[in-house]
């Protein structure tokens, strides 16, 4: 049997960090001009927003000054080779696996536009063999995350005895509208923080680690209106409708239960959740409907608190919580993200 591994999860943060109340000040001066009631209301969303601290490729400074699409941009396509470029050597060292054993690299990012993408710098950066696949990512939001994972999967399944790389960077701060002065501007504001995280995968019969048993996407119909970027001549504008927790909260039976069972689980035999924390009322939804069925997303909560939601990355956090745990043999882990499209995706994990 050809089974795909998750052999090691690594993480890297950005240089700079600040708390939530130091960012209020910031917020203050950016919304002087607007009338004091919507400035109440927007200190309240990064007030409540559960989110005490964020890491960012650029000082507040930076990120509160207004600049172009192409300076922004810069700073992007700079700190995501270096950061993408720091996440993977610490895999590969955590992994004891040397850079050109490498057979497959993805890359995931929705934060910034380059190419070549950012695979391509990754591969001359470490010394990758000539003949490595590279895979990137993009467009997919919070979801791809674990849709790298699964097209590593698809990958290494296809390919047995392979090894493979998934490096996701974000950096919503990147995409920050100084000029936007819309809720979704100010809710996506409130939630994000930049990071990276490296998963890498294996298909070899002396691989260890947690086995993918199942991996599948789920896609909302008549609902790319949802969430995305609109691209406009100042950058990457965010579009996030109210309506996203009401239709994660609809559709979230046959997104769970289905999937499970075409596995031959249920969800009374997952111990593990692996969700991505969207932001605040997202997280509020889940836990209520994961609360219904006895089980809670306590590790999903925390990576929001202590980085904020970094788009991709983040499911990517939660489960390298979980790979710290080191989870008992036999135990099951559900991982689940939502992101535009509107889509639902997810991996069934054994330890």
């Amino acid at each position: 049997m050809n089974d795909t591994r998750i052999v090691q999860v690594a993480k890297q943060l950005p240089p700079f960090s600040r708390e939530t109340k130091d960012i209020l000040p910031f917020v203050e001066l950016w919304l002087a001009g607007q009338e004091k009631r919507f400035q109440r209301k927007v200190l309240k969303i990064f007030q409540g927003a559960a989110v005490d601290k964020r890491y960012s490729i650029m000082d507040p400074e930076d990120v509160f000054s207004v600049t172009s699409f192409q300076d922004k941009n810069a700073i992007y396509v700079r700190e995501v080779k270096t950061l993408g470029t720091q996440v993977l050597q610490n895999a590969l060292q955590k992994a004891e696996w040397a850079a050109d054993t490498l057979d497959f690299i993805i890359t995931v990012s929705c934060t910034g536009i380059m190419i070549p993408s950012l695979d391509a710098y990754l591969i001359d950066a470490l010394g990758m063999r000539q003949d490595v696949v590279r895979l990137p990512v993009t467009e997919m939001g919070c979801a791809a995350g674990i849709s790298g994972l699964l097209y590593a999967q698809n990958f290494l399944k296809a390919n047995p005895g392979k090894r493979a790389a998934v490096v996701a960077v974000e950096s919503p701060t990147a995409t920050f509208q100084l000029n936007d002065f819309s809720m979704a501007n100010m809710v996506s504001a409130a939630i994000f923080g930049d990071g990276a995280a490296c998963v890498l995968l294996s298909s070899e019969e002396a691989a260890e680690g947690p086995r993918m048993c199942g991996s599948e996407m789920y896609h909302f119909t008549d609902t790319t209106h949802l969430m995305g970027f609109d691209l406009t001549d100042f950058g990457l504008q965010m579009i996030l409708d109210p309506g996203v927790p009401q239709a994660i909260s609809d559709h979230f039976p046959n997104i769970v239960h289905p999937f499970l069972e075409k596995y031959g689980t249920d969800i009374n035999n997952i111990e593990h959740l692996i969700f991505h924390p969207g932001g605040k009322k997202i997280v509020q939804t889940v836990e209520g409907l994961f609360g219904e069925l006895g089980k809670n997303i306590d590790d999903t909560k925390e990576v929001l608190r202590r980085y904020g939601n970094m788009s991709s990355a983040t499911v990517l956090y939660v489960l390298e919580r979980f790979m710290k745990k080191h989870p008992k043999p036999g135990e099951k882990g559900l991982m689940l993200s939502f992101g535009p499209g509107f889509s639902a995706q997810r991996i069934l994990l054994e330890w």
